[in-house]
C-alpha cells in the first residue's frame, strides 16, 4: 500500500507541476461555452465514463455539461466545447469523436496520457493535457507491474479543471 500511495502522490504531483499550463488554457476554453450560449460536451473512453458520471452527478458538477451518448453526431455548434477523457493519446475512438466535434466547430479539452511516437489526441485536440499514466506504477516481485489508476489521474485533472473554471467564472458574477 505504502508503495501505491507514493507513486499516485507522486504521480498527481507531475500532474500539477507539469500541465498547470494545459489546466489554464482547458479552464478557459471551458469557460467560453459556460459564459456563452454554448454547451460542453463530455466523453469517457471505458472507464473513464466514471469522471463524466462525476461532472454531471458529483458534488462538482460542470455547468452547462452533457453526455455524449454515441459516436453520432450530436446537436452540437461552434459555441459549444467538449472534454474528452481517453487513457491514451492514441485511442481511435476517442480520436475519431474529437475529428467529428472539430468538424461541428467545437474546440475540445482532451486528457490522456500521451503516447510517444502516436500522439493522435494530443495533436487534434484544441487543448490536451497529459495524464502521464502510462503504465501501472506498482512493480511486483515478479517483475510484472499493477495497479494503473486511471480514473484517479483522471478525477484529479478534472477537478484542478473545476476550481480553475469557478475562479474564471467568479471574475465573471
Amino acid at each position: 500500500m505504502k508503495i501505491l500511495a507514493t507513486q499516485t502522490i507522486g504521480l498527481l504531483q507531475k500532474i500539477a507541476a507539469d500541465e498547470e499550463w494545459a489546466l489554464e488554457d482547458g479552464a478557459r476554453l471551458l469557460a467560453q461555452a459556460v459564459v456563452g450560449d454554448g454547451r460542453i460536451w463530455l466523453y469517457g473512453a471505458g472507464e473513464l465514463d466514471a469522471v463524466v458520471t462525476a461532472a454531471l452527478l458529483g458534488p462538482d458538477r460542470l455547468p452547462k455539461a452533457a453526455r455524449i451518448e454515441s459516436r453520432e453526431v450530436g446537436d452540437w455548434n461552434e459555441t459549444d466545447r467538449a472534454l474528452v477523457f481517453a487513457r491514451f493519446s492514441n485511442d481511435n475512438e476517442a480520436i475519431r469523436l474529437v475529428e467529428q466535434l472539430q468538424g461541428h466547430g467545437v474546440d475540445t479539452v482532451a486528457v490522456s496520457a500521451l503516447v510517444k511516437d502516436e500522439p493522435g489526441l494530443a495533436e487534434l485536440a484544441t487543448v490536451h493535457i497529459d495524464s502521464k499514466l502510462s503504465r501501472p506504477l506498482v512493480p511486483t516481485e515478479d517483475g510484472r507491474r499493477i495497479a494503473m489508476p486511471t480514473v484517479t489521474a483522471a478525477s484529479f485533472i478534472y477537478y484542478g479543471l473545476v476550481v480553475l473554471l469557478d475562479d474564471i467564472l467568479q471574475e465573471y458574477a
